[in-house]
């Protein structure tokens, strides 16, 4: 399914949330997808079980997925609200990082170049990988 840095100080558990929200928005799993079982998941990656259970909590909590008793996790529609929400997040976070980097003698070319391969890597990177 994916890799994680045991190596990292970054905890496990938030490399796995990060990770399945990247496969959640780039639709790798699509809404209503159910998700691999805490048991299987933590056998497939050796991990201990409540990680991924803390993970799956964390996903929850932030709306990416949904549980069905007895039945498992599953992947939660992005509702619009959910999304305008998160958008105006970001927003803020973007205009604080951009200006970080302005400050620290980015020029504006090389953020514009950035946001070029940001958007490539969400379009599935069909044109130029050589970067």
């Amino acid at each position: 399914m994916f890799q994680l840095d045991m190596r990292s100080r970054v905890p496990i558990y938030e490399q796995l949330v990060e990770k399945m929200k990247e496969m959640i928005i780039h639709e790798v799993v699509k809404t209503d997808e159910q998700l691999p079982s805490v048991r299987a998941l933590a056998a497939q990656l050796t991990i201990n079980p409540n990680t991924i259970q803390k993970a799956y909590r964390e996903l929850e909590n932030q709306g990416y997925i949904y549980s069905v008793p007895g039945k498992g996790k599953y992947v939660a529609p992005q509702a619009d609200t959910t999304n305008n929400e998160k958008v105006k997040k970001m927003k803020k976070e973007l205009v604080k990082l951009i200006s970080e980097a302005l400050y620290l003698g980015m020029k504006k070319e090389e953020i514009l170049s950035l946001i070029s391969i940001a958007e490539q890597s969400v379009k599935g990177g069909e044109q130029d990988d050589s970067n």
